[in-house]
């Protein structure tokens, strides 16, 4: 057996471990699906409204994923304007902090009134939440480019420009995708979030935090569980798209991408 087949034969045996004794603890305390549905309940439920929770799981992905690739687009252009000009870094990159430090759920609010609800306003709310951890890396990346390779292409006449794309941009991919992967991740809380605020433009549809609200009022326990469940799916298949594009890029050179000599 490879190493790599023994992890995962682990991880899966440590999962149906957890799961059973989930499903023990509901079954000795007699607890009734409201309070604590176990994993046989939740699974029945996905099988039962399988459709209702694929189409919210469509709507909320869709969100997240436009939120996500506009705030690469924006996080890369601003970080690379940041790693060119330092009087610049210097004046405006503490506000990208700024969006760190400011709660999620006091700016959704905000522009769901602005914009209205819908795909596009949840859309901006993971946007703003996405694009700091990619900002930050990002720059941080670009401007850890070793000053001897720096000097060297200044020596032989490299435009501002070359020195960018061919020496401090490919420096700075492992810092990049350390930053898409934190965004990846949150993607789908800043989706769900904006969804909380914006509820859906259309009765009983909507993406998974309109229906996480509507399951939570109905006390529909086993299909919250199966929502968070989906949720949760969403953001490792974002996180692993990004763990696979990251292969992608880094694999044939970069050695934190590289397969360990004794494996």
């Amino acid at each position: 057996m490879t190493r790599r087949a023994f992890i995962a034969l682990s991880s899966a045996l440590v999962l149906a471990c957890l799961l059973g004794l989930w499903q023990a603890i509901i079954w000795i305390n007699h607890l009734p699906s409201y309070i604590l549905p176990g994993p046989i309940g939740v699974a029945e439920i996905i099988g039962a409204r399988y459709q209702s929770l694929l189409n919210s799981l469509w709507i909320t992905m869709q969100e997240a994923a436009c939120g996500l690739a506009a705030s690469v687009v924006a996080g890369l252009a601003i970080a690379m304007v940041f790693a060119q000009w330092r009087w610049l870094r210097q004046t405006l990159y503490p506000y990208t902090i700024l969006l760190q430090t400011v709660p999620i759920v006091a700016i959704a609010p905000l522009v769901i009134f602005w914009i209205g609800p819908g795909i596009f306003a949840v859309s901006v709310v993971t946007f703003i939440i996405c694009l700091a951890p990619i900002i930050a890396n990002t720059t941080q990346g670009l401007i850890s480019a070793d000053e001897n390779l720096v000097n060297l292409f200044v020596i032989y006449n490299a435009s501002p420009a070359q020195i960018l794309f061919k020496l401090r941009l490919p420096n700075a991919l492992p810092s990049f995708f350390t930053g898409l992967r934190i965004a990846a991740g949150i993607s789908v809380i800043g989706g769900i979030t904006g969804e909380l605020f914006a509820g859906s433009t259309r009765v009983g549809e909507g993406g998974l935090g309109y229906a996480m609200i509507y399951a939570n009022n109905q006390m529909e326990t086993s299909y919250l569980f199966a929502l968070v469940l989906a949720a949760t799916v969403l953001g490792f298949m974002f996180f692993f798209i990004v763990m696979f594009l990251e292969w992608l890029a880094l694999h044939n050179w970069h050695e934190s991408n590289r397969p360990p000599l004794t494996e």
